[in-house]
């Protein structure tokens, strides 16, 4: 009779994962100022309203602040609003920007189909938040988000923010998600298109730069990373 097998078979890896940047990474926009433009709209606020908040977080930028304090500025324009007010706000927006077209960035989003098809698993990383973020997820099979958290209290937001998932923020984010599910980064892809990005690239194996944003564009070519162009929306 031939002798049973002993032991157990190894355990199968779990599926490595990608981690994706999503304005003007994935997307051709910048998602949180045409949300909050779409935001001052559905409330019946003026354009003056609107231009009134771009410029203040402008002038915050120009005077040097980093983009965490920006990001706390940008979120408190959200205080008293619903979380389902702002999902619904968030499926109307998207379903504008993709009647005009152009949204997405072809590249990007050939990448992330590669690897879904591999089963590898697709996350996103965003200092944007979930009303914008949840149907480009859901339009591109995305399994996880990672975004800025605004303080809601009772479903209401505050206007605070928890988390802005900026810079190192990221980087902590992807590599307790890694640490959760047992993954070692050097078998993960990220993709970014700012030097804030930097961090979360570091933390995998296989980082690609998206653009040409200068420091990303000299760290690829000191350290061999892949580029891709931002390319065509469509």
């Amino acid at each position: 009779m031939p002798t049973p097998p002993t032991g157990s078979p190894p355990a199968a890896s779990p599926p490595a994962v990608a981690f994706f940047d999503v304005d003007e990474t994935l997307i051709s926009v910048n998602s949180m100022s045409r949300f909050l433009h779409h935001h001052f709209r559905a409330l019946g606020r003026p354009r003056s309203a609107f231009d009134d908040a771009v410029r203040g977080l402008r002038d915050l930028t120009e005077r040097g602040a980093s983009r965490a304090t920006v990001a706390r500025a940008y979120y408190r324009h959200y205080a008293g609003s619903g979380d389902r007010e702002l999902a619904a706000q968030g499926r109307a927006w998207f379903a504008d920007e993709l009647t005009a077209g152009g949204l997405f960035l072809r590249d990007s989003v050939m990448a992330l189909r590669e690897h879904r098809r591999k089963g590898e698993t697709v996350v996103l990383v965003s200092g944007s938040f979930a009303p914008c973020l949840n149907p480009i997820a859901e339009r591109l099979g995305v399994d996880t988000v990672l975004c800025a958290r605004p303080e809601t209290v009772g479903g209401v937001h505050t206007g605070r923010l928890d988390t802005a998932m900026i810079g190192e923020e990221k980087a902590v984010a992807v590599r307790s998600l890694l640490q959760e599910r047992g993954i070692t980064g050097d078998r993960c892809h990220a993709y970014g298109d700012h030097a804030s990005d930097l961090p979360m690239l570091l933390a995998v194996g296989h980082p690609v730069v998206v653009g040409t944003d200068p420091v990303l564009v000299r760290r690829a070519r000191e350290s061999g990373w892949r580029r891709l162009p931002r390319g065509v929306p469509h």
